[in-house]
Formats: C-alpha cells, structure tokens, sequence
C-alpha cells in the first residue's frame, strides 16, 4: 500500500515539474463526468451551450433555446445550469434568466421539469436536460405548473395564451406583471 502512495506522488511530482510548478487541480468525478457529457452533446439546432466563465468552468453554463415550432416560435429563452460535484448522482439546477409567460417556468425563473427534480436519475445527462427543456417550449404542461395562472389559462383558452404569450414575448404587459421583449423577436 505504501508502494502505491509513492508511485502517487512521484507522478503529481512529475505533472507539477512539466507545468512549471504550478499544482495540478484534480477534477471531481462529477467534472469529469460533465465533461464527458459536454463533449457527446448532440443539441437541436435550436439549442446553444456557452460558457460565460470560460471553458475552465465547466460546472457553469448557460444554454439559450430558440423554439422552432409552437406557442414560442420565435423567442430565444436563456438557462444557466450550475453543476454540484456530485454530479450525476444529484441533479444540475437550472434556471431560466429570461422572464417568460409560462406554466413551467415562475416569474422568478424557477423551472419545474420532472427529471431536475424526483425523477432524476444518475444515467440521465445534460443532452437529456436541454431537450425537456426544450419540450417544455414546444409543448407547456398545464398538469405540473409553477405559473399557475398561465396553467389556468393555457387550460381553459389556448387561444388567450396564446396571446398572452405573443404580447409577453413583444415587450409588454400580461395582467399586472410586464414582461421585456424576447430576443429575436420582430
């Protein structure tokens, strides 16, 4: 045992000594694991990862989605994710930066998706998360809300969320709360 702690160190030693003294960060396994992820993405056309850190910070990015079809074609909808260490074994939290009439998604950018939250499961990845949230534009589930006015709404008269939806993403107003101009909007 004591043979393998040796073996350790003289390779950190040698990895310092080939970049010139500064100390090797070791990756998390759930680094590791993301930057596996990250490297097998196979993203919707619609979809854009960057990171606003630099490509040192894996565990934080943003994705913006760009619908092609439905309620929202049109907008460009903006996420930050913030990975834990831990990760796969704990779910990424995910946020949504751009304020949206939606049922899935709070005023507060809260985003209610089954799979961030108990139905996460360690084999699921980034690729999987993107794509329910992109769902989520394609397809708003009245049944899971946060926004429980727009799942009220969408419910009972599509075509007035419809509407509101157009009106949120145009710059305006929906009720008491404005909403600022999606981008890419007209």
């Amino acid at each position: 045992m004591i043979k393998l702690f040796k073996v350790k160190e003289k390779q950190r030693e040698l990895a310092e000594n080939a970049s010139n003294g500064v100390p090797i960060k070791k990756q998390s396994a759930g680094e590791l694991r993301l930057h596996k992820d990250i490297s097998e993405l196979n993203l919707p056309k619609s979809c854009n990862i960057t990171f606003p850190n630099g490509k040192d910070d894996l565990m934080n990015f943003e994705v913006s989605i760009r619908p092609d079809e439905g309620y929202y074609l049109g907008g460009t909808f903006l996420f930050s994710f913030t990975v834990s260490p831990i990760y796969p074994h704990e779910a990424p939290k995910v946020k949504c930066r751009t304020k949206v009439y939606h049922p899935n998604i709070d005023l507060e950018g809260n985003v209610c998706l089954n799979i961030l939250r108990e139905d996460w499961k360690p084999v699921l990845n980034i690729n999987t998360v993107i794509y329910g949230l992109y769902h989520l534009f394609t397809e708003p589930n009245d049944e899971d809300p946060l926004n429980h006015d727009a799942a009220a709404v969408l419910r009972d008269n599509p075509k007035l969320f419809e509407s509101n939806v157009r009106r949120a993403m145009a710059g305006g107003y929906v009720g008491p709360t404005f909403f600022p101009r999606s981008k890419g909007m007209p």
